[in-house]
């Protein structure tokens, strides 16, 4: 003997199947978007071009890459000299912030932010601040000692600050 559901249950069934379709297509869009938009920087050369910069009372000339790296996923928390180590980012949609990420950290800005996330969420640290511009970081960098940020290659350093060479 076979049951068939009443009208109400059908109906409720199929509002659920209807609400999980929705959310696996809007799951499924939202995925496209992401692999997407990561896809389409991917296949863009970066013609954004940046230079580290310190505080002027910094002794440095220039950083290692990977020292650089590491200060900025905060890794390493001190200069060589016992100074606190200051990293600051540009903006997230910052075409120069991505040409830093791709070339110093070696990681696409998606990638970093998950990194950040993680340390985060397990209460170890805290991302570097975010400032909207070149002027905003060379402000920063200006203003503390340990300071290590990157600017466009065109922005006008003022006093205060200096460009290093990263090898």
């Amino acid at each position: 003997m076979t049951t068939r559901a009443t009208p109400r249950v059908a109906a409720a069934a199929s509002r659920k199947l209807d609400r999980r379709a929705l959310v696996c297509l809007a799951l499924a869009v939202a995925a496209g978007g992401v692999l997407g938009a990561s896809s389409a920087h991917a296949d863009t050369p970066e013609v954004a071009e940046f230079r580290v910069v310190i505080n002027a009372r910094n002794p440095q000339d220039s950083i290692a890459r990977d020292f650089l790296a590491d200060a900025f996923l905060k890794k390493v928390t001190r200069w060589d000299d016992g100074e606190p180590i200051r990293p600051c980012d540009l903006r997230l949609d910052s075409t120069v912030r991505r040409a830093f990420s791709k070339t110093v950290l070696r990681r696409a800005i998606a990638a970093i932010r998950s990194y950040w996330q993680q340390r985060i969420f397990s209460g170890r640290d805290v991302p570097p601040p975010e400032l909207d511009s070149d002027e905003a970081v060379l402000r920063y960098v200006a203003k503390y000692r340990g300071a290590v940020g990157y600017v466009s290659a065109a922005a006008h350093l003022g006093d205060g600050v200096k460009a290093v060479r990263v090898d």
